[in-house]
């Protein structure tokens, strides 16, 4: 089982949420949350932006959340 960051997955990438890192001095660890991006929950990238690759959406528990990349780098993924 391979480890990375969300942000490093590329466009239809599918791999399972580990980890939220702790980004709680910015409150980013609650909102990412609440959003539905939860430890055990599947994710896909489903699409990044031209000329760089930010933002990125991934759909997670059947919702299309967009987050920054440096953002998506705070959730630990393991590949499926």
């Amino acid at each position: 089982m391979k480890k990375r960051r969300l942000g490093e997955l590329k466009k239809g990438e599918r791999a399972t949420i580990v980890r939220v890192t702790e980004a709680a001095e910015t409150g980013l660890a609650r909102r990412m949350l609440e959003m539905g991006l939860l430890e055990g929950s599947r994710v896909e990238l489903v699409h990044e932006a031209p000329f760089g690759g930010d933002p990125v959406a991934v759909r997670a528990r059947g919702a299309l959340i967009a987050l920054r990349r440096n953002e998506a780098n705070f959730i630990e993924v393991a590949d499926d």
